[in-house]
């Protein structure tokens, strides 16, 4: 049995592998051996991997929302896109979760230029650089270019006080972080020169997918009972995060729905942080 990746590629279907990744959205053994049977059941060679996917986001979804919701993290996170704005949001809210002071968007004047920073992230004495490279295909992989791309710029905004938050700070470290993958020689420079690298599958223990699952900060698109332009309505006004509805249901008067809706858009936002807090 093979399966058909989005560029083309054919590769060994691996159970295992299909396992593991329904074992993640919260669903117990019994319930990931229910939702594997089905699929096997509407496998056929050369399926695609966005087919099975969306075979397995359906499954889980009958079973339990909140399963799917946390099963989708990967394409959650591409909906932050086309152009990644809203990602460099959720970055920011993920260090400031971390205890970090947090702004996004800002223009650093450097040595010879100036620079555009995504996310610039103060905590004790440590200043943040932060760059994210957001993909639409998240199976994309970050060269090495860009790692020595950002080093550069770093080297020039190195040395320079700035004014964050009401404290005079000198920038102390720089982020890579990208929703997609990284290279081997990306990861390899990261590591030679010191740049903290953040990608979906790494570093393996600290890794994006690896925080949320840990930390639970979803961002609100994982949510299955919010359509689109519920989406769009509550990152537009800063809810970025499925514990902002948690924390303040009332971010739900911006969208259009009924009580019930709403009802069940909290439920589903509860069960997923509050399993996750289990977790």
């Amino acid at each position: 049995m093979q399966i058909k990746k989005n560029s083309g590629e054919l590769v060994a279907f691996d159970p295992d592998s299909l396992r593991n990744s329904l074992s993640r959205s919260g669903a117990n053994d019994d319930e990931v051996e229910k939702v594997f049977k089905a699929i096997d059941n509407e496998l056929y060679n050369g399926i695609s991997t966005k087919k099975l996917y969306q075979l397995a986001f359906d499954f889980l979804k009958n079973l339990r929302e909140s399963y799917a919701a946390r099963y989708s993290l990967k394409n959650a996170l591409r909906e932050l896109g086309p152009e990644g704005f809203y990602f460099e949001k959720w970055i920011g809210r993920l260090f400031q979760e971390d205890g970090y002071q947090t702004v996004t968007g800002q223009t650093l004047q450097g040595h010879a230029v100036t620079h555009e920073i995504d996310v610039v992230a103060l905590r004790n004495e440590n200043l943040l650089a932060v760059e994210c490279k957001f993909r639409n295909d998240t199976n994309a992989k970050i060269s090495v270019t860009t790692p020595m791309y950002f080093m550069s710029r770093l080297k020039d905004i190195s040395g320079i006080t700035y004014n964050f938050f009401n404290k005079e700070h000198e920038i102390t470290q720089g982020w890579l972080v990208t929703n997609a993958h990284l290279t081997s020689d990306s990861i390899r420079f990261g590591e030679y020169y010191k740049l903290n690298l953040l990608s979906w599958d790494y570093p393996k223990e600290s890794s994006i997918k690896a925080r949320v699952d840990s930390n639970g900060e979803y961002p609100i698109t994982c949510l299955t009972t919010l359509n689109q332009k519920d989406k769009v309505s509550l990152l537009k006004n800063q809810c970025i995060l499925v514990k902002d509805i948690v924390r303040n249901p009332d971010f739900l008067e911006y969208i259009q729905a009924i009580d019930a809706k709403k009802k069940q858009i909290l439920l589903e936002a509860h069960e997923l942080i509050d399993s996750q807090l289990g977790h």
